[in-house]
């Protein structure tokens, strides 16, 4: 069975000041998701849902939609404010997004077999694709994910601080936590060098260069749906008057592992990320994709 890739397309991007989803990036005007589609259906993927807002649905399917068309199926989730709420709640009171737990369970009624969750505008490689799509398509434990997890070193920006989700390993390779840190960055030490930390409640922490932290390339089974629907509708009712609360899909799989519910393997990947998170990243993601087209690892064209 091909699995699924499912593409979080509805941020707001607030930071980048702009739809960073349709920015282009590569060599011929390529978007950061024309590379991620191109190398999972190298990776054997059969189908891609773009979970995105409802004013976003034209541009994407005139960007994506003919380019796609005898390649992997597309289809279009909507992650709107409203979705998977308790009706006792009433009317959804907030313009931001919910976070992306929240956009994975919007495509629920679009997504019957395994599946993989990206971010829009993260540069992952073929290898991710590649260890996530045979994890999908071999194993058969239900209650059995997976994730991809990146070097904390390889995926800082020099233009700001990050959040990413800070993993722990147990001996059999399999996520003990995951613990979203919002404000990550290097720190200078007085001529010394630079330590990586992160930043809470004016405390900061340094961080292993190698600790593995999660750049939301994740795996799952079709069986997480109601488990991932029953714990937002309990979000839901805690966070309904905090407009900026988000429920991440780091938030689930901590859940699931805490009421043992389900696992996650984690794959260790040592290749380069890069994504973007401010405009001034935008020269480093395009230098970097150049280089790859120039060492052959994309063709001239993607499509």
């Amino acid at each position: 069975m091909q699995p699924t890739l499912l593409i979080l397309a509805a941020g707001m991007g607030s930071r980048y000041g702009g739809i960073k989803q349709l920015d282009q990036f590569g060599p011929h005007g390529e978007t950061i998701i024309d590379y991620s589609l191109f190398d999972a259906i190298r990776a054997g993927f059969g189908k891609v849902v773009f979970i995105i807002r409802e004013e976003l649905r034209n541009d994407f399917d005139e960007i994506f939609g003919k380019k796609l068309a005898g390649k992997i199926e597309v289809d279009y989730a909507i992650q709107s404010l409203g979705a998977y709420v308790p009706e006792e709640l009433g009317e959804v009171r907030r313009t931001k997004p919910w976070g992306t737990g929240h956009a994975m369970l919007c495509a629920k009624e679009h997504t019957t077999t395994p599946f993989a969750v990206i971010n829009a505008d993260d540069f992952y490689g073929l290898e991710a694709f590649q260890l996530i799509g045979n994890f999908l398509a071999t194993d058969t434990e239900d209650d059995l994910h997976a994730m991809v997890g990146y070097e904390v070193q390889k995926t800082l920006s020099e233009n700001g601080s990050v959040s990413r989700g800070v993993c722990t390993v147990d001996a059999y390779g399999h996520l003990a936590s995951v613990i979203e840190r919002t404000k990550i960055y290097q720190e200078e030490q007085g001529g010394t060098g630079r330590r990586i930390v992160f930043e809470e409640n004016d405390d900061l922490t340094s961080l292993s260069p190698d600790t593995p932290v999660s750049m939301n390339f994740w795996g799952f089974k079709p069986s997480v749906f109601p488990l991932v629907q029953k714990q937002f509708e309990s979000y839901a009712i805690a966070n309904i008057d905090s407009p900026k609360a988000e429920f991440y899909i780091p938030t689930v799989m901590t859940n699931l592992i805490q009421t043992e519910t389900g696992r996650c393997k984690v794959f260790r990947s040592q290749s380069e990320w890069f994504g973007v998170t401010y405009p001034d990243d935008k020269p480093t993601v395009q230098a970097a994709l150049r280089q790859l087209h120039d060492e052959g690892a994309y063709p001239d064209t993607l499509w």
